[in-house]
């Protein structure tokens, strides 16, 4: 058997990255901190942190981690169902946390999980990255599900199709017709001549859009760096570049044309997931799945 304090003590230095604010957070000494963690990593034989100055967990703290969180939520969930299952005024609220694309956060997927979590009394913790790598923080164990592009199930876990994200090249009117050649045909030389606005190092949506619809391989072309889905289409509409938006999000940007109609970037998404979901886990899985299937395109047939 696992001391719960020795957990508790590991659980709460990954969570604030440190022994001191572990000691505040659990209301105990830094040395008692320390002892539980030793304690637990000498029981396991392995280390479970790496040192330094902020606090990491190693991949067996991860899996340990991941343990907690499953093991915290169901008891909630547990408590819960004891209490009638649902929320009640004063009840203590449960956390959440997931990994999940900028464009898909604001679109469709806080409209579609809002209603649930205030009816169960869920906090959600989003964690934002590019949809190529937010399974990265479920394989570390920092959440419990992610939105993500990769098909293939990662041990332990169940990926389920939820949509396709379809983007459009788009720019301000001017930048549109800058890129176009004397007989009105875009030129991929004036397109790469100007800046493209990307929403970060980890997006490739621009090369995707240039290799699929001119040819290019990852071709070198001026750049900015907007990392925030409002201001990164309004740096566009401002006409400091070209850049992809997701079709859903054009009907507020009236201001937008697009670079070459009709051409279009498609990502598939998928909702990856623990395999053994508590109860808490299991709705916000429903919820995801059909705030997905009303708002993003059909899966392409295999």
């Amino acid at each position: 058997m696992i001391d719960p304090r020795q957990l508790d003590a590991l659980a709460a230095v990954a969570e604030h990255g440190g022994f001191g604010p572990a000691a505040q957070s659990l209301k105990i000494t830094l040395a008692a901190v320390s002892l539980r963690i030793k304690a637990l990593e000498d029981q396991l034989g392995q280390r479970l942190l790496v040192r330094g100055k902020r606090v990491r967990a190693t991949p067996a703290g991860q899996a340990l981690l991941g343990h907690v969180k499953q093991v915290r939520m169901m008891e909630a969930d547990l408590l819960a169902g004891l209490r009638g299952g649902e929320a009640r005024a004063g009840e203590r609220w449960q956390s959440l946390s997931v990994a999940i694309n900028a464009d898909s956060v604001a679109g469709w997927f806080l409209p579609g999980v809002a209603p649930l979590l205030a009816r169960h009394h869920l906090l959600l913790e989003v964690v934002i990255d590019d949809q190529d790598h937010t399974h990265d923080a479920l394989k570390s164990g920092d959440v419990l599900g992610c939105v993500t592009a990769r098909a293939d199930a990662m041990r332990g876990c169940v990926a389920e199709p939820l949509g396709v994200m379809r983007y459009r090249c788009v720019a301000a009117p001017a930048v549109a017709a800058s890129c176009r050649s004397a007989r009105r045909a875009v030129s991929p030389h004036k397109l790469l001549a100007l800046p493209a606005v990307i929403f970060n190092r980890k997006d490739a949506l621009q090369d995707a859009f240039l290799a699929q619809h001119f040819g290019l391989d990852q071709p070198a072309y001026p750049r900015h760096y907007v990392p925030a889905v409002e201001a990164f289409e309004t740096a566009i509409e401002l006409g400091m570049g070209w850049g992809m938006v997701p079709e859903q999000h054009l009907a507020k940007r009236p201001g937008l044309v697009e670079v070459l109609p009709g051409a279009t970037v498609d990502v598939a998404l998928y909702w990856q997931h623990w395999a053994h979901e508590p109860p808490s886990a299991q709705r916000l899985t429903r919820a995801v799945r059909e705030a997905a299937a009303a708002q993003l395109a059909p899966m392409p047939d295999p």
